[in-house]
């Protein structure tokens, strides 16, 4: 009798042990990407209520931390530093508070964040200040700092959940010195992804042996070379590539994806992207069997999750209250007075008061002879009558810094030739279209309506020119004369007003267009700010007052008897929905 209750008694507790070895964890990975200083539902540059919002991812993450307990990573990955006129406060009007956007991030609990490249044109003073106030690790594997070689970021972050191992490696686009002044990234580089990676891979699978690897990308998703140097977009190289991942979370491009890859070993990789402000994350769900204490399968699936179907945290909101006003009474400015009604919609079409006013303020704080410039909104508009702080965010999206450039007339034509190119189609018949489409009509949005994005867009002021849509690219471009009816000079240089993406390689109309080497563009800057232009802009609108936008009409697209009416139909199929 005893023996058989010992029996009994030893298969209990094996069966016990059993138990307490084999088991099943949850972990829940939650991507936020491209959030643009979107904290709050409300829009500061419309004053209007807004979709999506970190208020409402808040509560989402409370809702997964109801569920899965402490088995909840929260992820950034990046361009959180520029958008909303919430971060452009608290980046350059208020820099002694701790930053807004730690504040909040820290009230989340986010577990590491990723440094984007909007993020690094905030400038080192700011992002260093911003990384010192997170109170969880920014990485960045690929940002290197030039005095000792090493990455000025951490590089990696590992995470023990319930007795599993995640590893999440965090990397940059290599394209900011493409894109941004030096003065911002002074003493950094920018290494490739893919080479970057397959650095890191074998050093964290050896060193910490993780059960999940995953990849946190401020890059899209199909790989493009910038300006012949710098590989754009990798994160599916880099996944396809790079045995190891198990999940890449990717950002930059704005583009929801949620799909697989299988990579060069045979594994399927799953890449995720939740898009930009908040109204989607990607919700990822990897599931673990244990044996022993060690992990001996494992499932990773997930979705993306839309936050417009939770309401905002309400708690998160009344905490941060005094700062949702401080915002609000700086954006609330009145700085001076319109005398009409500007949208960049006519932009695409033909000279317009829009972006003709941002040429005319270029030109007028420069001192330049040329302007370039695009519609950096692609559709918005300002109304007549008083101008606030928050209108100089439709008027001039980006914190670009304003340049002078040397360069030659040849090199002018060549810019425009290279920018019409972009956004023009080549006209066979008064049918035709004059704007360049995308393929297919399954584009809802009309920014994806058009092939290239509007911000390469670069029209002229300072100079009279005409744009023949007939004629193939290299052709279409005629400059008559100077605007004051000079002549125009092939062989001369011109002081020429670019901002600073522009005039760092940004959309290549520097480099492919007008013929520049990448290397050299540096030297041809003969001056530039050292605030952004948007501050400049604020100024000399605060200084002058009353302003009366209009079309210089220095250029045109001929032949005219088709233009016209291509650009009526064009206008309904761009913006009627």
């Amino acid at each position: 009798m005893k023996f058989k209750l010992l029996v009994i008694f030893s298969l209990l507790i094996a069966s016990i042990n059993s138990f307490a070895q084999d088991k099943e964890v949850n972990i829940k990975i939650i991507e936020t990407s491209d959030l643009h200083g979107n904290f709050f539902p409300y829009c500061f540059i419309t004053n209007q209520p807004k979709s999506g919002s970190l208020s409402r991812i808040s509560s989402f993450v409370k809702d997964q931390r109801n569920q899965y307990g402490d088995n909840v990573i929260v992820l950034d990955n990046g361009d959180i530093l520029q958008g909303q006129p919430s971060v452009y406060y608290y980046n350059f009007i208020d820099t002694v508070s701790t930053h807004l956007c730690a504040d909040v991030l820290n009230y989340v609990k986010f577990d590491a964040g990723n440094m984007g490249n909007h993020d690094i044109e905030a400038g080192n003073a700011v992002f260093d200040r911003w990384v010192e106030d997170c109170n969880f690790p920014i990485l960045g594997a690929n940002i290197i700092d030039t005095k000792t070689n090493e990455p000025y970021l951490p590089p990696y972050k590992v995470f023990e959940k319930d007795g599993v191992k995640v590893a999440v490696l965090g990397m940059i686009t290599p394209a900011i010195p493409a894109w941004l002044p030096e003065n911002l990234w002074k003493g950094l580089r920018f290494d490739d992804m893919e080479e970057t990676a397959r650095k890191w891979v074998p050093i964290i699978q050896e060193k910490e042996s993780p059960d999940l690897l995953v990849g946190l990308f401020h890059a899209g998703n199909n790989a493009v070379q910038i300006s012949g140097i710098y590989n754009e977009n990798a994160s599916k190289d880099v996944a396809t590539n790079v045995p190891g991942f198990d999940v890449v979370f990717t950002g930059h491009d704005h583009s929801k994806r949620y799909s697989e890859v299988v990579n060069v070993a045979g594994d399927t990789v799953l890449i995720v992207n939740p898009g930009s402000n908040g109204d989607v994350v990607g919700d990822v769900t990897a599931k673990f069997k244990m044996k022993d204490g060690k992990v001996v399968s494992k499932e990773v699936g997930g979705q993306l999750t839309d936050m417009n179907d939770y309401q905002p945290d309400q708690e998160y909101d009344a905490l941060f209250a005094n700062q949702f006003s401080d915002v609000k009474d700086y954006v609330s400015k009145k700085i001076g007075t319109l005398s009409s009604t500007i949208t960049t919609r006519p932009s695409f079409f033909g000279s317009s008061a829009f972006a003709d006013l941002i040429h005319t303020l270029q030109l007028n704080i420069s001192g330049a002879e040329v302007s370039l410039t695009a519609p950096l909104s692609f559709d918005t508009e300002i109304k007549e009558g008083d101008v606030y702080v928050s209108d100089m965010f439709n008027l001039y999206k980006y914190e670009n810094m304003l340049y002078v450039m040397g360069l030659t007339g040849k090199e002018i034509k060549g810019a425009l030739e290279e920018s019409y190119s972009l956004w023009t189609n080549q006209m066979k018949s008064a049918d035709d279209d004059l704007l360049l489409f995308r393929e297919g009509n399954g584009h809802s949005s009309a920014f994806y309506k058009l092939k290239n994005a509007s911000f390469n867009f670069d029209t002229a002021a300072g100079i009279n020119y005409t744009v023949d849509v007939t004629k193939p690219k290299g052709e279409k471009i005629n400059i008559i004369s100077m605007a004051d009816g000079t002549p125009f000079d092939y062989d001369k240089v011109y002081k020429v007003a670019v901002n600073s993406y522009r005039g760092n390689g940004g959309g290549e109309i520097l480099t492919k267009g007008a013929g520049i080497a990448q290397e050299e563009l540096s030297s041809r800057i003969l001056s530039s700010t050292d605030k952004d232009l948007r501050y400049y802009l604020i100024k000399y609108i605060e200084e002058n007052g009353v302003l009366n936008p209009q079309p210089l009409n220095q250029w045109k697209f001929i032949p005219e008897e088709w233009t016209q009416e291509a650009a009526k139909r064009d206008y309904k199929r761009l913006f009627d929905n």
